[in-house]
């Protein structure tokens, strides 16, 4: 496994991002797992998140699976922390780059619109968010960017769950994203790295057999 990777994944049990247990998640499958990016919730714990991105993007970007991107955008709610993180981290790391992101609902009155931040027209737009679940917050910003003349570049997004979209598309909602949109998406860990992080551990072995089956029920055929 990438050390970014395990990094963010100890990082993630450490902040209690990441839990096991029982959870009922909105499709309404009962995980064995969750991850709440909120958790996340200090500078400290938001700028070791930030690095592990970056690394992960970074990583791609030598693999060839992203390309380059001038602008980053974090959906309302939680992509805008993180994007914002990004940002700093990729300033600290010597490459300045504008940020812009969104309001739940437009504003009638000052500067007024959906968008706040830089400009998108003309940009390569990376979409910085948590998780990938349905997709349908994700469709909603990418068409946003396109509206403001941006050029969706990519989507970057902390786990992949690696399940099912649908019990009627057997693809994950981030590859069902990828191959409609014809953008690349980048996840700093997946549930494959979940299983080897979980069997590393002593303390989360008894973890690993509710994930397989976990995988077993719902895992994507990607």
């Amino acid at each position: 496994m990438d050390a970014y990777r395990h990094r963010f994944l100890q990082l993630a049990l450490d902040a209690e991002a990441l839990r096991f247990g029982e959870f009922t998640l909105k499709s309404g499958r009962n995980s064995p797992y969750f991850f709440n990016a909120g958790r996340f919730d200090s500078g400290a714990r938001l700028a070791a998140l930030a690095a592990c991105y970056a690394d992960a993007l970074e990583a791609a970007g030598i693999a060839g699976s992203i390309g380059d991107f001038d602008l980053l955008f974090g959906p309302a709610y939680k992509g805008i922390p993180l994007a914002t993180a990004l940002a700093c981290e990729f300033a600290r790391r010597g490459r300045d780059l504008p940020l812009a992101f969104d309001r739940k609902e437009a504003k009638d009155h000052g500067e007024g619109g959906r968008l706040i931040g830089a400009g998108l027209e003309g940009k390569r737009v990376l979409v910085v968010d948590d998780v990938i679940t349905a997709g349908t917050a994700v469709r909603e910003a990418l068409g946003l960017i396109r509206a403001a003349g941006g050029l969706p570049a990519g989507i970057v997004i902390a786990l992949d769950r690696e399940e099912r979209a649908s019990d009627a598309d057997p693809r994950s909602a981030a590859r069902a994203v990828a191959e409609e949109q014809g953008i690349p998406v980048v996840a700093v860990a997946r549930l494959t790295d979940l299983l080897a992080f979980a069997g590393e551990s002593a303390t989360l072995a008894t973890e690993r057999e509710r994930l397989h089956a976990y995988r077993a029920r719902h895992g994507a055929a990607d």
